[in-house]
């Protein structure tokens, strides 16, 4: 064994602790809608992307084992699949609900892949290469950067929510490429705002691209029937492919594609991470049907959690805290790595389970505390947190100077 290795390895880790961007895992068990224990002791979760409060839900889980199944208990409860789908591995339960998601969104086809990650470096590296161009907005999610990365092709980020800079980089560049994509989340992970589909779509077919548009922080939140920004915007027809993963709101695991029946089977042909992965199992599956069977019918839990969402945003910007977004993820800008760390102790200290983000999941000096709510929240739970973040604050300016 070379310890000198080991020894950069230390190094690095030093590295990252003086830069205040060292992590750790902690011990966390979800106990009801609203409440998670951390290190043994019982906080108000404002860390999950649980939008709907389904994934710890007790009633909901026993009224999915209690259903009548059709076959047998593998077909409805398995827990392995040992396969690939493209061998032994596509249960049943997969052509349900593809069937059923691609009659909500009304599309000609869906395809479940085994997580929000897989779909989208898959997706990406699939349908682009290293002639064509990908056009991505600059917030996206990392794994989006990744498929774009592994796609190898020619790439440029254009600014956040910026439509005319992503205008003047494809009258620039449109021309040089025989396929252009437009990549984009729909609702941002770490600032909680919301593009606008309907210029992307009028831009894409202006200019003859593909669009292709992550809704893993606006499924089962946004729209009549739970179907994201897309819906709200009555775009969901002009998406060449939507990803939806389902590990947030739908709380579940997986992520599903709607888009046309060429670009489904190219991606069955074509997509390494869904072609060399062992398929989700039976229960996984069924599970997601049953949920997402639920939401369609949850309209006024949405309507609840936009209504609370944006009381605690006023009350943030009352307080004269730093905040933004136009959703249930609301971000409080602190600024400075060590800083957005100390305010997260502090606010866990009064039973808050809030976490710092930093570097490298946001830009440098961005920290901040990102406040995930959910439709099982009460108000009365949230109305302290406001003065309890400007009082962590306060007290931390006040360290700051008598230093």
């Amino acid at each position: 064994m070379n310890a000198d290795i080991y020894d950069t390895f230390k190094q690095q880790l030093e590295a990252l602790g003086a830069r205040g961007q060292l992590r750790q895992l902690g011990s966390i068990a979800r106990r009801d809608e609203t409440h998670a224990d951390f290190n043994g002791k019982r906080y108000l979760n404002l860390s999950s992307n649980d939008y709907l409060g389904l994934g710890a839900n007790q009633a909901l889980l026993e009224e999915f084992l209690r259903q009548e199944h059709s076959g047998d208990l593998i077909d409805q409860f398995g827990l392995a699949s040992s396969s690939s789908r493209l061998l032994t591995g596509n249960a049943e339960a997969y052509a349900r609900l593809e069937t059923y998601l691609a009659a909500q969104y009304q599309a000609e086809a869906a395809c479940v892949f085994n997580s929000g990650y897989h779909a989208n470096i898959g997706i990406i590296s699939a349908l682009a290469n290293r002639h064509d161009l990908i056009l991505s907005d600059k917030l996206n999610h990392a794994s989006m950067m990744d498929g774009l990365l592994l796609a190898q092709a020619k790439y440029f980020r254009y600014r956040h929510c910026d439509y005319d800079h992503l205008e003047q980089l494809l009258e620039q560049h449109r021309a040089q490429f025989q396929r252009t994509f437009i990549i984009t989340e729909s609702v941002f992970s770490m600032d909680g705002d919301v593009a606008d589909l309907q210029r992307l779509v009028e831009l894409k077919n202006r200019y003859n691209a593909l669009l292709i548009v992550d809704e893993a922080h606006a499924v089962g939140v946004f729209g009549e029937h739970g179907l994201g920004v897309c819906e709200v915007q009555g775009v969901t027809q002009e998406i060449d492919v939507l990803i939806c993963p389902l590990g947030k709101a739908p709380a579940s695991l997986g992520a599903y594609a709607i888009t046309n029946r060429i670009l489904k089977e190219y991606l069955v042909n074509t997509m390494r991470p869904l072609i060399f992965t062992t398929a989700l199992p039976p229960m996984c599956v069924n599970w997601t049907l049953f949920v997402m069977q639920k939401i369609a019918g949850m309209q006024a839990e949405r309507r609840y959690l936009q209504a609370l969402s944006q009381r605690f945003r006023q009350a943030l910007i009352a307080h004269g805290l730093n905040t933004d977004g136009d959703s249930q993820i609301i971000p409080v800008m602190i600024g400075a790595n060590d800083a957005a760390v100390r305010v997260s102790e502090r606010l866990r200290e009064q039973g808050y389970l809030i976490f710092a983000i930093r570097p490298p999941t946001v830009p440098p000096n961005t920290a901040r505390l990102r406040l995930s709510l959910n439709a099982a929240m009460r108000w009365e739970q949230l109305a302290p947190l406001p003065e309890a973040i400007a009082a962590a604050l306060h007290e931390m300016a006040l360290d700051s100077t008598a230093a």
